[in-house]
């Protein structure tokens, strides 16, 4: 009989699983096949779109399902499909359009690439020149494919869109964010927050923090697609487990079964978790993960 009591481990990637240089540690590579053999499923549950986690998907030899774009997706990394979907409301995406717009903030529409094609419509008058360096950079090392356009009358396919996002390189986008949740606390669900650890080759750029504030439909967080994959695969609830850092982890870290913060977690993520792990610097998956393996956890 197994000792573990968790048959689905979530892991978020950034300040989790890949640390501030960009690395996974070879240790929770080798964890990750360790849990897999113990009979446990693991899957990725990212903020990042599927083609911007391909390289971590290849690292750990990824073939279960994975969870991307904040859990408005829930798409098989073999073949790109998409499994499950919660996309935006047409009406909803142009309201939030034009208010990006009238404060000068280019509009990132995250697609779904399975059914649109592509990844990313930008909506701005400056095209790529106009958004921040940080994300210009972003689709650059990640290979992301994405078009531009001056005005949301030229998306070709509105019905695709899961995720209207604005960032900003150093810049906080706090009272943005305020206005937006103000305006769509009731139609949305909002995530704000700085992404801090960044790949050493960012902050040479003159990069130190990405600020980001993102509206999804509802129904779309990590907490509800980790629910969704569980019952795909007729695991309770109660056996499911969630390792993560920042505050878009929050929802699976409070309502997994086990929720489980890094070393280097948020406050408000280390407050919520039933157990801390070491820092993504020194393996805390692989940490977390044995423990969950033995049945110490």
């Amino acid at each position: 009989m197994p000792r573990h009591r968790y048959d689905i481990v979530a892991i978020d990637l950034d300040g989790t699983l890949v640390d501030h240089t960009g690395r996974i540690h070879p240790d929770n590579v080798r964890a990750i096949e360790r849990a897999r053999d113990a009979g446990i499923t693991v899957t990725l549950c990212t903020g990042r779109a599927l083609i911007e986690c391909r390289r971590e998907i290849d690292a750990v030899g990824q073939r279960d399902p994975v969870i991307v774009s904040g859990g408005a997706l829930v798409s098989d990394p073999v073949s790109g499909r998409t499994l499950e979907r919660f996309e935006m409301p047409r009406a909803l995406v142009r309201r939030v359009v034009d208010d990006l717009r009238a404060h000068d903030h280019p509009a990132l529409l995250l697609k779904d690439p399975d059914a649109a094609g592509f990844d990313y419509l930008v909506v701005g008058p400056e095209g790529e020149s106009g958004i921040d360096p940080a994300s210009r950079w972003w689709f650059r090392q990640m290979g992301v494919r994405a078009r531009y356009v001056s005005a949301l009358d030229h998306d070709e396919h509105p019905e695709h869109t899961i995720r209207v996002g604005a960032y900003s390189a150093n810049e906080p986008v706090d009272e943005l964010a305020r206005r937006l949740h103000e305006r769509y606390h009731a139609e949305v669900m909002l995530q704000h927050f700085c992404g801090v650890l960044l790949p050493r080759e960012r902050r040479e750029q003159g990069v130190d923090s990405v600020h980001i504030v993102e509206l999804f439909n509802p129904r779309a967080d990590k907490w509800q697609a980790l629910q969704r994959l569980a019952a795909r695969t007729g695991v309770p609830e109660a056996r499911t487990a969630a390792i993560g850092d920042q505050t878009n982890d929050l929802s699976m870290i409070t309502h997994a079964g086990l929720g489980v913060a890094m070393g280097n977690a948020h406050e408000k993520v280390a407050a919520a978790a039933d157990r801390r792990t070491a820092p993504a610097e020194e393996a805390g998956v692989a940490l977390a993960l044995d423990r969950i393996v033995a049945g110490d956890w």
